[in-house]
């Protein structure tokens, strides 16, 4: 569905266009995650990359995903920051649907998300409302 389709896309970014990659089922459960963030938050019209960092900066980890988005080094995160930061319902069905534990797949979050924001904040900032994921990526791999 969407999930997949944004996590195929993120896959290609991240350099996972091989089926099996390691990164690839990563950025499957990233854009799981992505587009339940973005459904959950549609109303509200902002970007599914800004209500992300939305998300991880009330939960503490403002300094990463600033480190992301900026034009630095990028600060790793840990899967148990991750599966504290993302609301439990939408980790667990995130993580049934790509049939891993909830653990799993924060676990799995944790190792693409820096990569992920660094690579669709190219200019240092997060890009304005109403841009959606997709159209970030493919400006990207232009």
């Amino acid at each position: 569905m969407a999930g997949n389709d944004l996590g195929s896309l993120l896959g290609g970014l991240l350099g996972g266009g091989q089926q099996g990659a390691g990164s690839g089922g990563a950025a499957n459960i990233l854009g799981a995650l992505i587009s339940a963030l973005g459904n959950r938050n549609g109303a509200a019209g902002g970007s599914p990359l800004g209500g992300l960092v939305d998300m991880l900066t009330k939960s503490g980890l403002a300094d990463h995903a600033q480190s992301w988005i900026g034009t630095g080094a990028n600060q790793p995160v840990s899967g148990v920051q991750i599966a504290e930061a993302v609301p439990e319902a939408t980790l667990q069905k995130v993580a049934q649907d790509a049939g891993v534990t909830p653990q799993q797949a924060a676990d799995q979050i944790a190792q693409v998300l820096p990569q992920t924001v660094d690579k669709l904040t190219p200019d240092g900032a997060v890009p304005p409302a109403g841009q959606s994921i997709e159209d970030l990526i493919r400006q990207q791999q232009l």
